[in-house]
């Protein structure tokens, strides 16, 4: 199915300075939704279609089914052409792995005569029929059977639409039991556990509770309290139950795959029962006052059915309109109006779309969730669905740090207070439940990152410290996924055995040794940054852990005409000469480097980038094997949707190589930098369906674009920025709650993003500048500006300092 925004009307005449510019316009929600296969969400941005307020624990949007499975990616609910199997409240957005979430469903339906069968949705799903179309805070579809659905959502609540062909027979179904599938992995799909519903005297309104567990995280029952309420009363309604067909061998289910029953009713409540019974309603209105549509409002919360119908009754009206008008005015407040550029005629909308629906899909995800934690009770706020930090804390929190310093705070807190009450920080959360780590112990950047910035606030720092210490010291529990037999994925550093005694990880007691000591390496670098202002008796000792990359590097190591590399070596010293250094084969759980060749890796080490030019034979050779990775055809794996269509070594639809294209600015040449980072902005990112280059995951490739745009870059974990090339002409950045940072670009060729583009030279705060960096104290707290001169001329133009490498240190890597 093509998908088509709905028509842009763009303000005429109007800067970006104004405080009512509608930013929210320019937004396209359908940027990712496709990949390289027309009309198949693989390789795509996997992202959420449909209405959401930022970072909103309701995203309201379809469930679908899409074949082949193959080609298909579920975690979003909305795929190009599946069929529509529910309409549901809660959804990931960008991200890959099992399916989380699908849950509460309703589902409209105009029959439910034979064959349909309440119990199997494969009777009464739907293709879609038209266009579907979407814009901020709503979603419209039509369905085959005539229905036209409309979507619209509050932080806690969801309204939905119905419209139906005829006014005679008119139905929706409630289904508890609704959940979003993984059926090509059984091991880590999701399934029902129980749940409870009850319609209420008036027949309006139903509440009740939904439990689904496992998906992405393996995790345990997530249970969701609901609280619906329909604008008309029906002529019918009916709870039933069934039994739970769940076809997964080591879950609860009642049987395997024979012939799914038909549902009973059981009046005006149904509970699930000691063997998972499945439990849903259909309401039922018979031409009432000769209207097609009916409205639904539904409130969900994690602690009760009362907190649920509270949101419903405080958030929603039963206005579409209204809705959908106050979470534009909501993202357009919080999220788009934080960087202000000119929205006037002339401007160009193509990058105006770029930068706002980028803006749009890094506010997604996480969840706030402040009150609506289940677990434990804290005066601390709440948050779920960091998925995960691996990708997060590339450049998405350093974003956050200067343009959602409150949201950040909040999120910093939370992840503290997880700590505190479950014992490890989270890589990887959903679900009010951590896991998967998919290498280091991310968190530790996250929390140095804010940390040398100096984000303080209501943030227990003592406590921050104490978390990140525990990462770097305690091995966590082997939690038995099936994945990794080799290590904990739940959470910490599973590799620690070898760690701490070796300096490195091991090919042969743990997996994925190479990426894993290099992230090891950079979450060390992170503890000894926090260490330094809490506890400065230890910055030393994580320090010199840091240095643990240089232990895994092979001089010996040849690939592509080039030598030294960071390899597997095994516990006894050695090194695994025949690894291919250009192919990390499945590139996965199990193997030896993750999402990324021995290649890439070698050039993530943003602490010390000194030391590691050092090693690939000083500037020169460092300088030519940086070309060679952006030359085409040079690629020598397949990561699949991670990287569909790419074939460059360097890969920017993955987070490892974010930061490489800028690496030029460590040799003072950040005209190359400038010339990379954009010709990869230009060739995988565009207004359009397909428009980036894999998984979105959680925004983290959208963050990278807006960054991009902005013209600069942040080295993760230090308080530095590169300097690049702006987009704009004059951008106005909202920084530390209410500074402003100003971004000119004089010069700016807008007529051809690929030219007049160089930096010809650069002041800051009226000072001329003559180093290609700057630091967060320059112009991120008090604000400030920064002038760009540009033009075509491709020129060396600072004179000062390259980056620093403050966790630069020497091991000799000849006695390794």
């Amino acid at each position: 199915m093509k998908t088509t925004l709905l028509a842009l009307v763009f303000a005429l005449g109007v800067r970006g300075d104004d405080a009512d510019v509608d930013y929210a316009q320019f937004v396209n929600p359908f940027i990712g939704s496709e990949g390289a296969i027309a009309g198949y969400a693989y390789g795509g941005g996997d992202i959420f279609v449909g209405g959401a307020v930022p970072f909103g624990m309701v995203k309201l949007g379809l469930d679908t089914y899409e074949l082949p499975v193959n080609q298909s990616a579920l975690n979003g609910g909305w795929t190009p052409q599946g069929r529509v199997t529910g309409i549901s409240l809660m959804h990931e957005s960008g991200t890959g792995g099992g399916p989380k979430y699908g849950f509460p469903s309703q589902m409209p339906l105009v029959t439910i005569d034979s064959p349909v069968n309440l119990l199997d949705n494969l009777t009464y799903w739907q293709k879609r029929v038209g266009q579907d179309s979407a814009r901020v805070g709503y979603f419209k579809t039509r369905l085959e059977s005539g229905i036209t659905v409309e979507l619209s959502a509050s932080r806690h609540a969801g309204l939905h639409q119905y419209t139906y062909p005829s006014p005679s027979e008119k139905h929706i179904l409630v289904d508890f039991s609704h959940y979003l599938p993984h059926p090509t992995r059984s091991w880590d799909s999701q399934f029902y556990t129980g749940g409870e519903i009850e319609v209420q005297p008036n027949s309006s309104t139903y509440t009740g509770y939904t439990s689904i567990a496992n998906g992405w995280c393996l995790g345990p029952p997530v249970t969701v309290y609901v609280c619906g309420e329909f604008n008309s009363p029906p002529d019918q309604a009916r709870a039933f139950k069934g039994k739970n067909t769940f076809p997964v061998g080591r879950h609860f289910r009642s049987f395997d795959n024979a012939t799914t029953p038909e549902p009973t009713f059981t009046g005006t409540n149904a509970r699930s029962g000691p063997v998972a019974d499945r439990v849903g309603a259909i309401f039922s209105w018979n031409d009432t006052n000769n209207s097609t549509t009916i409205r639904s409002r539904v409130g969900i919360s994690f602690m009760s059915v009362e907190k649920a119908c509270a949101y419903k009754n405080e958030e929603l009206s039963w206005s579409i309109e209204d809705t959908a008008a106050a979470a534009r005015a909501e993202w357009n407040r919080d999220v788009f109006s934080k960087i202000r550029v000119d929205t006037s005629q002339k401007a160009n909308k193509t990058r105006l779309a770029l930068l706002y629906s980028s803006l749009y899909f890094m506010h997604l995800i996480p969840s706030e969730r402040v009150g609506e934690n289940p677990l434990w009770e804290s005066d601390e706020p709440y948050w779920d669905d960091f998925y995960t930090m691996w990708d997060l804390f590339r450049n998405q929190v350093s974003l956050w740090h200067l343009i959602q310093p409150s949201y950040y705070e909040s999120m910093i807190r939370s992840l503290i207070d997880m700590f505190k009450h479950e014992g490890f920080l989270p890589d990887g959360r959903s679900g009010n439940y951590n896991g998967l780590v998919q290498g280091g112990s991310n968190a530790d950047n996250v929390l140095a990152d804010a940390f040398v910035k100096g984000l303080r606030g209501a943030i227990n720092w003592t406590e921050g410290y104490a978390a990140v210490k525990k990462n770097a010291e305690v091995l966590p529990f082997f939690d038995q996924n099936p994945v990794d037999p080799q290590g904990s994925l739940k959470e910490g550093r599973s590799a620690l055995d070898d760690w701490i005694p070796l300096g490195y990880v091991s090919a042969d007691r743990n997996s994925r040794a190479v990426s894993k000591t290099v992230e090891y390496s950079l979450n060390d670098f992170a503890v000894s940054q926090i260490a330094a202002g809490i506890s400065p008796g230890d910055r030393d000792l994580y320090l010199q852990r840091s240095s643990g990359w240089q232990r895994s590097w092979d001089t010996s190591a040849t690939a592509r005409n080039f030598s030294g590399f960071v390899m597997p070596r095994f516990a006894n010293g050695t090194f695994h000469k025949t690894y291919n250094i250009t192919n990390c084969g499945d590139c996965n759980w199990s193997d030896e480097s993750y999402e990324g060749t021995a290649f890439e890796y070698s050039f993530v080490i943003p602490h010390d980038i000194e030391r590691m030019i050092e090693l690939m034979g000083g500037t020169a050779h460092f300088e030519q094997r940086l070309d060679y990775v952006f030359q085409p055809n040079t690629s020598g794996v397949d990561l699949g949707v991670n990287g569909l269509g790419i074939t460059t070594i360097n890969n920017v639809a993955n987070e490892p190589d974010f930061q490489t294209p800028y690496l030029y600015n460590y040799l003072n040449k950040q005209w190359k930098s400038v010339e990379r980072s954009r010709q990869l902005a230009t060739d995988f990112y565009f207004n359009a369906s397909n428009g980036i280059p894999g998984n979105s995951d959680a925004g983290a490739l959208n963050c990278w674009l807006v960054w991009q745009m902005l013209g600069l870059y942040p080295v993760v974990t230090t308080p530095v920025y590169l300097l690049e090339s702006p987009w704009f002409d004059d951008i106005n950045v909202t920084v530390n709650h209410d500074k402003t940072l100003r971004i000119r670009a004089l010069g700016l060729d807008d007529g051809d993003a690929r030219q007049g583009f160089y930096v010809q030279n650069v002041s800051i705060n009226g000072q001329t500048w003559n180093r290609n960096w700057f630091e967060h104290e320059d112009v991120m707290v008090d604000g400030g500006e920064i002038i760009f001169g540009l033009g075509s001329e491709k020129r060396v133009w600072e004179t000062g300092h390259v980056p620093p490498s403050p966790g630069h240190s020497v091991v000799d890597v000849g006695d390794s």
